[in-house]
C-alpha cells in the first residue's frame, strides 16, 4: 500500500481571487493574441467574435474555479467581497480586450451580451451554493454529535 502524500492539495489552498483573476486574464489574452495570430498568419480562419467567446470563456473558468477555491477560504466575508470585485474587474478588462481584438462592441456581438449576463448570474449563484454549504459543515462540526436513543419496546 502506498502512503497518502503529505503535500496539501492545489484545492486546499485559499488563493487570493484578484491573482486568480489577474492569471485568468492573462490566459484570455494569450489566447486572443493566438487567434489574432492565426487570422493574419492564414493558419486557421478565426471568427470575428472569437475575442468575446474567449472573455465569456475565461469568465467562466473564474466562476468555477473562484466558487471552489472559497471552500478553503478562513474568513469568507473578506473572500466573497475580493471575488466579486475581481470578478468585476475582470469582465471589465476583458471586455476591453475582446473589443480591442475584434473591434466591435458587445451590442454587435451577438448574443455574447446576454451570456455574460447568464455567467454573472451563474457566478452568484456558484458562491452563495459554495457559501450555503461551507456554512452547514461549520455548524455541523460545532454541533455535538450524540449517539442515537436507543427505544423501549
Amino acid at each position: 500500500m502506498s502512503q497518502p502524500s503529505t503535500g496539501s492539495s492545489f484545492f486546499e489552498k485559499a488563493y487570493d481571487p484578484i491573482i486568480q483573476a489577474a492569471i485568468v486574464l492573462a490566459l484570455g489574452l494569450i489566447v486572443m493574441v493566438g487567434g489574432k495570430l492565426m487570422g493574419m498568419t492564414d493558419i486557421m480562419r478565426v471568427s470575428d467574435r472569437f475575442p468575446w467567446m474567449t472573455a465569456t470563456s475565461f469568465l467562466l473558468f473564474y466562476a468555477m474555479f473562484n466558487s471552489i477555491f472559497s471552500l478553503s477560504s478562513k474568513d469568507m466575508n473578506k473572500y466573497w467581497g475580493r471575488s466579486m470585485l475581481a470578478y468585476v474587474g475582470l469582465i471589465v478588462c476583458s471586455g476591453l480586450l475582446a473589443y480591442l481584438f475584434s473591434s466591435m462592441s458587445i451590442n454587435n456581438a451577438g448574443s455574447y451580451r446576454w451570456i455574460m449576463i447568464v455567467l454573472t448570474f451563474g457566478y452568484l449563484v456558484f458562491m452563495s451554493i459554495v457559501r450555503f454549504m461551507k456554512n452547514i459543515v461549520e455548524f455541523a462540526e460545532k454541533e455535538e454529535w450524540n449517539s442515537p436513543r436507543k427505544r423501549r419496546r
